[in-house]
């Protein structure tokens, strides 16, 4: 199992956000999460991702059950196993697509070279090799969200989980980029969750799961 929550509670001071979630995903699922603004969604795959902690439950990812994890060996699991892709690309400015990319891996510790390698092995295979050198402001919407696919993978991670990935671009660049994680998971088996509100890549997904009220709306 790649990804196994069980009675996850979340609150935020008096709102109760998430109320007893228990949800597994298998190793090559693509498992679309969807349900209204203010369900808990994205708060459910920031838990998922280890970037929040619940109140109580468990979250085991890989087998590992990652909220016993101290918070160093927690953050090196998370840049080792796990890719983010979310609907502001948050690429810096300041660098290039591909000084973008290899950030995580030089996290990882890989050198400088071993790490553009990979990243030109990852833009052929997103299309963007000819991109390389350019920054965010020079990319079309389309280009950005598949650097940041790109940043995500940089680590070869088993998980990839994505909010509202495609929020920000226009219905061609959508429908590319809901093919590719398709493609991911097909060539490279790739467990992918994504916070969804389009329709179209709710219904391309393995499995819908929905959100009402902090809840699996079964």
């Amino acid at each position: 199992m790649s990804i196994f929550i069980e009675n996850i509670r979340k609150s935020y001071d008096e709102l109760q956000v998430l109320k007893g979630i228990t949800l597994s995903i298998a190793e090559g699922e693509v498992v679309a999460i969807v349900g209204p603004s203010g369900a808990g969604k994205s708060t459910l795959l920031h838990i998922m991702g280890t970037i929040d902690k619940p109140d109580s439950g468990t979250v085991q990812l890989l087998n590992q059950n990652v909220l016993k994890l101290p918070e160093k060996k927690l953050a090196d699991f998370r840049n080792k196993n796990i890719g983010f892709v979310f609907q502001f690309h948050h690429l810096l400015p300041e660098f290039t697509a591909l000084e973008n990319t290899i950030i995580p891996a030089l996290i990882q510790g890989v050198k400088e070279d071993e790490a553009q390698k990979k990243a030109k092995e990852w833009f052929e295979y997103l299309n963007l090799k000819h991109r390389l050198h350019h920054k965010p402001s020079e990319l079309s919407g389309g280009e950005q969200q598949r650097v940041a696919v790109a940043r995500a993978l940089i680590n070869n991670p088993p998980l990839l989980l994505a909010d509202e990935p495609s929020g920000n671009l226009d219905s061609a660049n959508a429908s590319e980029l809901h093919q590719l994680f398709f493609d991911l998971r097909n060539k490279f088996n790739k467990t992918v969750v994504i916070v969804t509100h389009n329709n179209e890549l709710a219904q391309m997904a393995d499995r819908k799961v929905v959100i009402r009220d902090g809840q699996i709306d079964n």
